[in-house]
C-alpha cells in the first residue's frame, strides 16, 4: 500500500550480527568496514543477505559523541552464532509494521528525511511512531556510488493511532 512517497510494510524480524559504532552518525563508516570485512570473509554479502543500519539515539536528545548506531547483516538460517563471538555480536531486529520512504542522496542529508517524515508525513498520516529503532536498509555502498550518494529504505515503525 503507498501513500504518497511512503510505503507501509509489514516484515517479519530477523537475526542480524552487528558492529557498534558509538559517536557521530556520519563516522559510521569504520564499524561498516569491519562488519564488511567480517561477513564477506563467511560469503555473507549483498547478493544473499541485507545490511541494515540502525540509529539507537536521537542526535536532537543526546551528546553526539554518545549517540549508538550498529551496522548489521542479516544472517543465513542456521548461522551458527557463537563461534563467531567476540568479532561481532548478535541480535534480533523486530520485525512488524514500518512506513518506508526510498532516500537517495549524500549521507549528511539522511537526517533530512528522517526529519520530514516525522515531522510531515507522520502527523498526517493516521499512525504514530512505536518504540522500536528506525532501520536503514543499505541498498548500496555510498563509497562506489558515481554520485557518492547512499541508497536507503528508511523503515520507521508505527503502529495505528488510537
Amino acid at each position: 500500500m503507498y501513500t504518497g512517497q511512503v510505503e507501509i510494510r509489514q516484515i517479519p524480524e530477523v537475526e542480524v550480527a552487528y558492529i557498534r559504532h558509538i559517536g557521530s552518525y556520519l563516522d559510521t563508516y569504520s564499524a561498516w568496514d569491519k562488519l564488511s570485512r567480517w561477513a564477506y570473509q563467511r560469503g555473507i554479502h549483498g547478493g544473499n543477505q541485507q545490511f541494515i543500519g540502525i540509529s539507537l539515539d536521537d542526535g536532537d536528545l543526546v551528546e553526539e559523541s554518545a549517540c549508538r548506531y550498529d551496522a548489521c547483516v542479516t544472517l543465513p538460517e542456521g548461522f551458527e552464532q557463537e563461534a563467531h563471538r567476540p568479532q561481532v555480536e548478535f541480535k534480533t531486529v523486530s520485525g512488524g509494521m514500518y512506513a518506508v520512504y526510498s532516500y537517495y542522496d549524500t549521507v549528511d542529508k539522511l537526517v533530512l528525511a528522517y526529519d520530514s517524515m516525522f515531522s510531515v508525513w507522520l502527523p498526517r498520516s493516521g499512525y504514530e511512531a512505536d518504540d522500536r529503532p528506525c532501520l536503514e536498509f543499505c541498498l548500496n555502498d555510498p563509497m562506489k556510488d558515481q554520485e557518492g550518494k547512499c541508497k536507503v529504505d528508511l523503515y520507521i515503525p508505527i503502529k495505528q493511532r488510537v
